[in-house]
């Protein structure tokens, strides 16, 4: 007869094979005027902490609505229904952190070239518009 001491299956968790660099969407319980229902959080795992070990974490990062969020999730949590593992790129660093920097640098790069544009178009406008009022002056 087996024992069970958590409601998580502890060996599938340990087998999952989370690294940093994998996109995954993790199934969270949230509890709502006593109903439970579950909320995906799909995103790029960041880092691996503690292992497999009972305190084992991982980090996983999203963008949404133009914000980015972190959450750190226990690996062994039973607020977590279940973990996919949707794609996995090859990494050559344990902690991917600089992510966070390179993304806040390609949108201020984003920002600038919306800002060039926009003055450049603005420039053209009225250049637009003062060259029908020169050809009606040129035409008296």
């Amino acid at each position: 007869m087996a024992i069970t001491i958590s409601p998580v299956n502890m060996e599938e968790r340990k087998n999952l094979d989370l690294r940093p660099g994998d996109t995954v969407r993790v199934f969270q319980k949230i509890e709502e005027k006593g109903k439970t229902r579950l909320q995906a959080f799909e995103g790029l795992v960041l880092a691996r902490k503690h292992g497999t070990e009972a305190g084992g974490t991982f980090t996983v990062r999203r963008v949404a609505s133009g914000v980015g969020v972190e959450k750190i999730f226990p690996l062994y949590s039973p607020m977590i229904d279940k973990i996919e593992l949707l794609k996995r790129a090859r990494v050559r660093r344990a902690k991917l952190y600089f992510i966070r920097d390179k993304v806040a640098r390609e949108a201020r790069r984003q920002l600038r070239r919306t800002k060039l544009m926009t003055a450049a178009n603005v420039a053209k406008a009225e250049v637009e518009a003062e060259e029908p009022a020169a050809e009606a002056a040129a035409t008296e």
